[in-house]
């Protein structure tokens, strides 16, 4: 394997639920932040520390969200940072991949699109926007 100035990082994750009380309940076992976001079937989850562009100040951590389970998404799914949805989506379709849920803006954030590999797991493509 040829290393590459950049890799795509792992830079969120998300966990279903199908009781939103009973999954905060649960997940305030490791003392994470959880934040209900308005108007959505969907909780923040800070378990680091963020900076002011809302980004992890320590190296490698990671936060996430808990959301609504649903017929495609059904386990964890966790999201690689790309700097084109449109042209990684173009990537997993052509290696064998699905699309399971169209790009979407999420507003003054990024774009977010769930895939699935070859072998059906379910992840995430996220592009934010420049600051």
């Amino acid at each position: 394997m040829t290393k590459t100035a950049t890799m795509n990082q792992v830079v969120h994750f998300e966990i279903p639920y199908d009781d939103i009380e009973k999954a905060k309940e649960f997940y305030s076992i490791f003392d994470w932040e959880l934040n209900d976001i308005p108007g959505m079937d969907y909780v923040g989850v800070r378990t680091t520390p963020v900076d002011e562009n809302k980004m992890p100040t320590q190296p490698g951590a990671i936060n996430g969200g808990l959301m609504k389970r649903t017929e495609q998404v059904k386990g964890p799914v966790i999201a690689v940072q790309v700097d084109s949805v449109d042209t990684y989506l173009e990537k997993v379709l052509a290696k064998g991949g699905k699309l399971i849920m169209p790009k979407m803006e999420i507003p003054n954030m990024g774009y977010y699109a769930y895939v699935a590999d070859p072998e059906d797991n379910v992840f995430g493509l996220w592009e934010p926007i420049a600051p």
